[in-house]
């Protein structure tokens, strides 16, 4: 099964993409969708078109985004929503479900611990899908939301194959 994970930006928009046969994953692809500085509404339809583009290419059974990061900038805060929407919009209108992870939930399950920072999450995600190339930020971030959601899974999985027994 194939997971696209996303770090929404409104600048930059991370992806990853993994693989999952069993209890394992490899990293099939992973980057960052470029939006610029133009005028915003622009902006929100490159973030859509790439994760269309994407999405055709690497054909994820599923999708998995980081929720808002609310700070002091509303206006940040608001963007980054709408951005998070032109993500999501384009992987529904392609028929896939998507779901939403807390940035604490991510660091949670990826270093084992909610506080954790960007170089610790970008140290485990390299380490868990053996990767030898330093990775974007933003591409860290969207694989570890992939991973997270991988996990998710698993453990919901186990836990309905154990109520059954």
């Amino acid at each position: 099964m194939r997971i696209l994970g996303i770090d929404p930006g409104s600048r930059f928009t991370g992806f990853g993409v993994i693989e999952v046969t069993g209890d394992r994953a490899v990293a099939i692809r992973y980057g960052v969708i470029k939006a610029g500085t133009g005028e915003f509404p622009e902006r929100l339809g490159i973030i859509f078109s790439g994760i269309c583009k994407l999405i055709g290419e690497c054909q994820p059974a599923e999708v998995a985004i980081e929720t808002v990061f609310v700070s002091r900038n509303a206006g940040s805060a608001l963007k980054l929503g709408q951005a998070r929407g032109a993500a999501i919009c384009a992987a529904i209108s392609l028929g896939l479900s998507v779901s939403e992870y807390a940035p604490r939930s991510v660091k949670q399950a990826i270093v084992g611990r909610g506080g954790a920072d960007k170089v610790q999450v970008q140290h485990m995600v390299m380490a868990l899908l053996q990767l030898t190339d330093k990775l974007q930020e933003d591409a860290a971030d969207a694989l570890a939301v992939a991973l997270c959601h991988q996990h998710t899974q698993q453990t919901l999985n186990r836990m309905q194959r154990m109520q059954r027994t």
